[in-house]
């Protein structure tokens, strides 16, 4: 009914990460490229979109712009090109997991 799939993202969202990675090649993009590609004013795709697709791991921003992650690439259906932003949060070690 409200078309959400099972990550929880609905036809916006979708439309936001299907234009990253179909038309910007999984970016970087421009916030006010990446809103004109989905009919949207970039304020809807800042305060309702990206923080959902950030925080699912899908979309990251950079200094240089919007870029899908390898994870958004994948939930597309589509194989992430070498070199495609992993996302998440960066690896810290653990200090008591440390060999002495």
């Amino acid at each position: 009914m409200y078309d959400v799939d099972e990550r929880g993202l609905d036809r916006l969202d979708r439309a936001v990460l299907s234009a990253l990675v179909d038309s910007f090649g999984g970016g970087p993009v421009g916030l006010s490229t990446l809103a004109v590609a989905v009919g949207e004013q970039p304020d809807t795709v800042e305060e309702v979109c990206e923080p959902f697709l950030v925080r699912a791991g899908l979309l990251a921003r950079t200094p240089r712009g919007r870029v899908a992650t390898a994870a958004g690439w994948r939930h597309l259906g589509r194989t992430p090109p070498n070199g495609t932003f992993a996302g998440g949060a960066p690896s810290v070690p653990d200090l008591f997991s440390l060999d002495p």
